[in-house]
């Protein structure tokens, strides 16, 4: 089937009808042997040089995507019938590595000689050559079809006149050769960016200049500055976005807010963190004779972030803001973000509203959406409006009835909310985040665990809801995504999950396949225990990663059976396209002239996944490295821990104060040969019988730290 390309951008954009993939590829199937681009152009008639030029990208694009390699003959051929791997490169530190394959297979080894030429996150072509002593598949790399690192951060050092970069990123485990006319002036032990200019070779590493000197380690802000570079996070706005989102100017224009529905008289108000400044989000509610009216009203960011536009091509690149302590790497200009899309009181908004009429057993009867203009009523924190709720008190500030009046009803909607939550079985996981607190040098001052109260969970029920909603709209139109997918555990997590709960006592509530509602009663089973924590972040690290997929297949730990983003367009992408579908319907536009097809929404959906997991690995990177910066000024002081893993080597312990985790070693523990009990996570001594096991309380010291591996050694307190 021929789909209208449109490959290019600005003056080089073309429109028109090609082959797509799956037409390329089927034609390669039927034919039984490798093709010239000149025999593919025949055999599917594309006849204008507009189609043939989409064509000849197409084939490029597949070929970088591994579905096609074109051998000495320039002829494309199909990379499964070469029994060819097309994967990414997992590097260990001690050298050898893995190729994780795109199509979800079990990873290929690579010894490390087969790892001198690529680096970690590499895309390759792989074929197996063997299976190793202990009956992994053995591979060889074939090509390289992409390169994961054009530039490298990591400290500058010199050594018998040779000059290098050492990797900060312990995965990349080849340093950089710099040669002593490139080093732009970089002095020993700094943190600095170096460019490659040649790739690793079988006999030679990878050589670089250095572009940029971050300074030194350790100063205030060099976390989030060496994460920028690691995970190569864009951080700087191409010329022309800042100006393109300067020109809307910092009030909505009358002309704009013609023809949409007024809900300036409704006391819409947001409900954030004390240090929020981008408001997607605001909320009104109203108790009826057998529910409650929800209004969501979500920032209109569809009307400025138009296809084809600068503001577009940038947000498409990030995907998604990053938030880091003290800092934010936003997916919109704050013009924008910060500015004109943000539900600031008092001022005239555009907003996407998802208007539910909800009865008293939390069942959405009625939904509709329509493009708005509001005025946010009140800019509220989560601790106001929990502190007011607490309190009893008739208003939350002085003259405001209506406000007061409808975070009652919220309140009273959310209750109702949570209990259909409850009902359906979804999973109630408990947050273990933290907050950083900074002294005037920009330096970790204190960690403390992130409380939640029940003004958060409020916020949240009310979103899952209008996301709901979005995603029952999309499959009624028939739109491709973006929805939200959570599938259950993958097997062999549940089978370590199920061992633990055993091992603990728990009683597993599945056989086979579990449900939501199996997870809910293990939380529900776990309630009082000194263990709690623990066992629930074991629960979390069973799920599966959500991802996001053109096609619904439900969210198992919500237990929904179809999710969409919808209520953060200002710092999620996929938020942005779905508010774009829902623009689409609400203008009564033709469903067949939705502009992005299945083919596009896929790709969509794989980058948005793949930046999304990036920016949160981003955010747990900085975290961990200033934990181990503020644990290396309490080295030699005690904390109170528990113990959260117990390994061969010795006990994992989370100290209670600030969730910072660290290792003491079994060479630390008293003197005796101990034994590791897999299946109840135990060492014991066998002289004394001492015994170490998960959820113990112990009071360790801190011993060591090291910042770059983002390690701590802790010792126990006899």
């Amino acid at each position: 089937m021929k789909n209208k390309g449109s490959k290019g951008s600005g003056n080089n954009r073309i429109d028109a009808e090609a082959p797509d993939r799956d037409e390329i590829i089927g034609l390669l199937e039927s034919h039984g042997r490798p093709l010239q681009r000149k025999d593919i152009v025949q055999r599917l008639n594309v006849e204008s040089s507009d189609s043939r030029e989409i064509l000849r990208r197409r084939l490029i694009a597949m070929e970088r995507d591994g579905q096609l390699v074109k051998n000495r003959r320039n002829a494309y051929g199909l990379t499964k019938k070469m029994d060819l791997i097309a994967g990414r490169i997992s590097a260990h530190p001690d050298g050898f590595g893995f190729v994780m394959p795109d199509d979800g297979e079990s990873d290929l080894y690579l010894s490390p000689r087969q790892m001198r030429t690529v680096l970690h996150g590499d895309r390759v072509l792989a074929s197996v050559v063997g299976i190793d002593a202990r009956g992994r598949r053995e591979g060889a790399v074939n090509e390289i079809l992409e390169r994961a690192h054009s530039r490298v951060v990591g400290h500058y050092v010199e050594e018998s006149g040779i000059a290098l970069v050492v990797p900060d990123d312990n995965r990349i485990n080849q340093d950089v050769l710099i040669p002593l006319q490139d080093t732009a002036g970089a002095r020993p032990g700094q943190v600095v960016v170096a460019e490659i200019t040649q790739q690793p070779r079988e006999r030679k590493p990878p050589v670089g200049r250095i572009v940029e000197i971050l300074g030194k380690s350790g100063a205030p802000g060099m976390a989030t500055e060496i994460a920028i570079r690691n995970f190569d996070l864009p951080h700087e706005w191409p010329e022309g976005v800042e100006e393109e989102a300067a020109a809307f100017g910092d009030s909505v224009p009358e002309e704009m807010k013609q023809g949409r529905r007024d809900l300036r008289d409704l006391p819409l108000v947001t409900i954030d963190g004390a240090d929020a400044r981008d408001f997607d989000d605001a909320v009104y509610a109203q108790r009826r004779k057998n529910g409650w009216r929800l209004v969501v009203a979500i920032a209109d960011v569809a009307s400025y972030v138009t296809p084809g536009s600068a503001l577009e091509h940038e947000a498409e690149r990030r995907a998604t803001s990053v938030y880091f302590p003290g800092r934010v790497i936003p997916m919109l200009p704050e013009a924008l973000s910060n500015g004109l899309c943000s539900l600031r009181p008092d001022e005239d908004r555009l907003c996407v509203v998802c208007d539910m009429s909800i009865n008293d057993a939390g069942k959405v009867t009625r939904a509709r959406f329509d493009k708005a203009v509001m005025r946010s009523q009140a800019r509220l924190t989560y601790e106001q409006v929990w502190e007011w709720i607490v309190s009893g008190k008739p208003e939350i500030r002085e003259n405001s009835a209506d406000v007061s009046a409808s975070l009652k009803d919220l309140y009273g909607l959310y209750r109702a909310l949570r209990k259909a939550r409850t009902r359906r079985g979804a999973i109630d996981f408990e947050s273990t985040d933290v907050q950083f607190s900074f002294d005037e040098r920009g330096a970790v001052s204190d960690i403390r665990p992130y409380e939640r109260n029940d003004a958060h969970k409020l916020i949240e029920e009310c979103m899952i809801t209008a996301n709901v909603e979005a995603a029952r709209l999309l499959l009624r139109q028939q739109i491709p995504g973006p929805f939200r997918a959570h599938e259950p555990p993958p097997p062999d997590k549940l089978e370590s999950l199920d061992q633990f709960l055993r091992g603990l006592g728990i009683k597993v509530p599945w056989r086979g396949r579990p449900t939501p509602r199996d997870f809910e009663t293990v939380v529900q089973q776990i309630k009082g225990r000194e263990d709690r924590p623990l066992i629930m972040a074991v629960l979390l690290r069973a799920q599966s990663l959500a991802t996001y997929q053109p096609g619904n297949s439900g969210h198992f730990g919500l237990a929904l059976e179809a999710y969409a983003h919808f209520t953060s367009p200002i710092r999620r992408y996929p938020d942005l396209l779905v508010h774009r579908a829902i623009h689409h319907v609400v203008s009564k536009k033709k469903r067949g002239a939705y502009p992005l097809g299945m083919d596009r929404m896929s790709r969509l959906c794989e980058q948005c996944s793949h930046r999304s997991r990036r920016a949160e690995e981003a955010e747990r990177d900085v975290n961990d490295r200033l934990k181990a910066y503020f644990m290396e000024q309490h080295i030699g002081d005690e904390f109170d821990g528990q113990v959260t893993g117990v390994t061969s080597f010795g006990l994992f312990v989370e100290l209670q104060r600030n969730r910072v985790s660290g290792l003491v070693h079994i060479t630390s523990l008293p003197n005796d040969y101990y034994h590791f009990d897999p299946v109840v996570h135990r060492l014991t001594g066998e002289r004394t019988g001492r015994q170490f096991q998960l959820a113990q309380k112990v009071r360790v010291k801190v011993m060591a730290v090291n910042v770059d591996d983002r390690k701590i050694d802790f010792e126990l307190v006899r």
